[in-house]
């Protein structure tokens, strides 16, 4: 199948003209008031610094803030040292690099920690800041990495549960209609879309055989009066707004605001150069889709289509 997507620079544009990520979050953690605000002023320039005095304090600032970059603790504190507080971490948090300031010697607190993958790195006290903004930076790019291979495997695996989804339902469905909900489903889970509609299209317009899919239910379906849709059926290609909000074309389109979708991708599912339908990925915040999900996107599109055309031509004999 040919993979290229002719309308990717135009997409591409888009997804530049996004915000810049922000700044990575690290949390600090240290009973000593002074330790603590020395450790703030170290790194306020670089990342988005979270304090704690307390293991336990620490805990509540993760709950409310999520997950973070790099967790810098005290070993010795009250009621909960270091090794222990940071081991609490590890199963909600497991891609966070752990860090342990030390101003005594505790070996075999340490080695345990460090042997089970709970601390990245121990300084001792009283620490060269230097080093510290070193070891610290070293450790945010690390988790990055880790963040990277992590999305890497979602991502792969999104595409084999897609791709046996979209097996399966060729081979078991009943009906053309039978197979559209199960498509869209696959689809709006894969890719972490709010909704999902699969619709199908005859002589260039939409009908109403259709299937879909939301997180929250049900999905509105505003297709037939949305621009984005009527140019993919035109073309034949992609159409995407990444930050609805801030796009020109869409203001004052008023299914946008209602329904609350800041981000639509309109994929036109064609066969032999016929559109059979279109696949609406919709997401309430704007969306950074990355190049080879796009991709994916494009290429999951063409199975599709050919899974409608053989369920469309080749139905099953009646008993």
């Amino acid at each position: 199948m040919n993979n290229s997507i002719p309308e990717l620079d135009k997409i591409r544009r888009q997804l530049m003209t996004l915000e810049k990520p922000k700044k990575q979050k690290i949390l600090v953690v240290d009973d000593e008031p002074d330790n603590l605000d020395l450790l703030y002023r170290t790194f306020r320039r670089d990342f988005q610094v979270l304090k704690a005095d307390s293991g336990m304090n620490a805990l509540q600032v993760l709950a409310a803030e999520g997950e973070v970059a790099v967790i810098i603790s005290d070993q010795r504190m009250p009621e909960m040292k270091g090794t222990e507080f940071l081991s609490k971490t590890v199963p909600q948090f497991p891609n966070t690099i752990r860090i342990i300031l030390t101003g005594f010697t505790d070996i075999e607190d340490l080695v345990e920690a460090i042997n089970a993958g709970q601390v990245y790195k121990y300084i001792t006290k009283p620490w060269d800041p230097a080093e510290l903004k070193a070891v610290v930076q070293r450790a945010a790019e690390t988790y990055d990495l880790l963040k990277q291979r992590t999305e890497e495997l979602r991502r792969a695996n999104a595409q084999m549960a897609l791709l046996t989804v979209l097996v399966q339902v060729a081979q078991q469905a009943s009906s053309l209609e039978a197979i559209l909900n199960p498509i869209a489903t696959a689809f709006g889970e894969s890719f972490s879309a709010d909704g999902c509609i699969l619709q199908l299209v005859e002589n260039r317009s939409l009908v109403t055989t259709q299937g879909s899919y939301s997180s929250e239910g049900s999905v509105e379906n505003w297709l037939a009066g949305d621009p984005l849709t009527s140019e993919a059926i035109a073309t034949g290609q992609m159409q995407v707004s990444v930050n609805v909000p801030n796009d020109e074309k869409l203001a004052g389109v008023a299914h946008y605001t209602d329904s609350g979708v800041e981000a639509h991708l309109i994929i036109p599912i064609t066969y032999a150069g016929k559109v059979l339908a279109v696949l609406s990925l919709q997401w309430k915040k704007p969306c950074t889709l990355r190049e080879d999900e796009l991709k994916l996107i494009h290429l999951s599109a063409q199975l599709v289509a050919t899974v409608l055309s053989c369920t469309r031509y080749h139905q099953p004999a009646s008993a």
